[in-house]
């Protein structure tokens, strides 16, 4: 999909479709009603019918029947001017490239990088729309058949309308940049919707090191004797029970100085999730393939961040391991020893992200870090407190987890705090070990953290629990069933904030 920045008047240029937003109570905008004029009022009698009154989600397609260039027009809605948002306008791309390639158009121009509250924003608005369309843009057609590929078409050039020629420097350089975001969110996508029988951790060490292979990564991969030897109980401990060994990604950036601490990220990777002896229900089992969805963003954020040339050292870590039931398997009951030297008492095994988490968070102390941040679809409890609308987000410094908060609401990829009190610690208290993997039901999303916690004494840490935002049972505005890749935009946000008041 080619796209390009021009400036022209949007009723001007000639295109399959051209995509106009629209604020509720702008219909007096002489853009509309030059567009009421030619389609003949019938944007006026839309509004008047209530067909169409520019609230946010509204979308109303016209055909000018030649009195326009372009073929069609598609209008969204943006809702109140006054509570247009980047986000609002990241959606509604996203719902019109929808749109725009079921009806299988070959071009489409933008003009909701108009809506640009302050000349100042257009920047802002044209990387909004470019990741709204690209991202939308995106299926997981892998096992499709070419006739079942057929039945959706994108565009085959996008273009985005600005107003002056003087901001196309500083927009086509926000369009390069949410290309190269969106890169890394397709790859986190493409890794999380790959099912179980392709994706073991082999695979998604592979995946990795392909990853480091086409940019300016550098990838390491530990193998079973190696995570063995190094003392990686808790993570063995996990992947006994499965065929498919186990595998430590390692990957590096190195775009800060040559001496500078690096930002380590660490990501849950268990490639295919059973539930191990404490067997999950089978009801929607199949999705257990996304539970390396932390793993996946992590892999997509390093990519973004090489891409993007970020002046900032990042560490990205992925222990990757199967959980399954057989013979070998270990039990609940067991007792493992960690990289640490903590040992842990399993009272489910189905908490079994904590544990490889446990020693990756061990292992990212001799990098010694500026501060830590891992991504886990962890616990079933941060969707019934949160849903699916946003991440949890805890950890042992303030400064850190505000800094990502502030990150989430600028991506779009909202996050929101738990408290994280040394009250928690006693759930998690074992008689016969030092620490034990579940507190039960009460404050799940919460006792998860506080496991991890003995962890990450050594440097600021924050967890975040992307157990309801990792993937999607219904298409969203920019975000199609399935794994959502998200993460990627979160960190790159988080990223280049620090990086510019470091």
């Amino acid at each position: 999909m080619d796209i390009k920045i021009r400036k022209v008047a949007p009723l001007q240029i000639k295109t399959s479709c051209l995509v106009i937003g629209v604020c509720e109570k702008s219909f007096s905008d002489p853009l509309l009603e030059e567009l009421d004029r030619k389609l003949g009022g019938l944007l006026h009698k839309a509004q008047h019918n209530g067909e169409f009154t520019g609230k946010s989600g509204e979308q109303i397609l016209f055909q000018p029947a030649g009195h326009l260039p372009a073929e069609r027009i598609l209008l969204v809605g943006l809702g109140a001017k006054v509570e247009v948002t980047i986000e609002k306008i990241r959606q509604a791309a996203g719902s019109a490239m929808q749109r725009v390639a079921e009806k299988k158009m070959a071009q489409v121009a933008f003009a909701l990088p108009l809506c640009a509250a302050k000349k100042s924003d257009s920047a802002a608005c044209i990387q909004a729309t470019a990741e709204g369309l690209l991202l939308a843009g995106y299926r997981y057609d892998r096992f499709l058949s070419e006739e079942s590929k057929k039945m959706r078409k994108l565009p085959k050039s996008v273009t985005l309308l600005i107003e002056t020629a003087g901001e196309k420097q500083a927009c086509e350089s926000a369009l390069e940049q949410a290309q190269k975001l969106c890169q890394g969110v397709v790859i986190a996508r493409d890794l999380v919707n790959t099912p179980g029988n392709i994706k073991s951790p082999d695979y998604l060490a592979e995946q990795a090191q392909k990853v480091a292979d086409e940019s300016s990564l550098k990838c390491k991969i530990l193998g079973q004797k190696e995570l063995a030897k190094e003392g990686f109980g808790a993570l063995l401990g996990v992947a006994q029970g499965s065929v498919r060994e186990p595998h430590l990604i390692i990957l590096e950036h190195h775009g800060g100085g040559k001496n500078e601490a690096p930002v380590a990220l660490v990501g849950k990777g268990v490639t295919f999730d059973s539930g191990g002896i404490s067997l999950k229900p089978g009801e929607k089992m199949d999705e257990m393939k996304m539970d390396m969805a932390g793993g996946a963003a992590v892999i997509g954020t390093m990519l973004a961040a090489t891409l993007l040339e970020l002046p900032i050292n990042l560490l990205g870590i992925v222990p990757t391991v199967e959980n399954m039931p057989s013979g070998t398997a270990y039990r609940p009951g067991d007792i493992l020893t960690s990289l640490s030297g903590q040992t842990i008492e399993v009272l489910n095994t189905d908490a079994e992200g904590r544990l490889i988490l446990a020693d990756a968070l061990t292992y990212v102390k001799r990098y010694e870090p500026k501060l830590v941040i891992d991504l886990a679809t962890l616990t079933g409890a941060c969707i019934i407190a949160l849903g699916h609308h946003a991440t949890a987000v805890l950890g042992n410094d303030e400064k850190l987890v505000q800094s990502l908060l502030n990150a989430g609401e600028e991506s779009g990829e909202r996050l929101w705090q738990l408290p994280l009190w040394d009250d928690y610690d006693q759930q998690i208290k074992s008689d016969v070990a030092d620490v034990k993997n579940t507190g039960g039901r009460p404050a799940g999303t919460i006792t998860a953290a506080a496991f991890l916690k003995k962890f990450a004494c050594d440097f600021r840490w924050a967890h975040l629990d992307i157990a309801g935002t990792a993937w999607r049972d219904q298409n969203q505005p920019y975000t199609p069933k399935g794994g959502t890749g998200v993460g990627v935009r979160m960190l790159i946000s988080f990223l280049q904030t620090l990086s510019k008041t470091a």
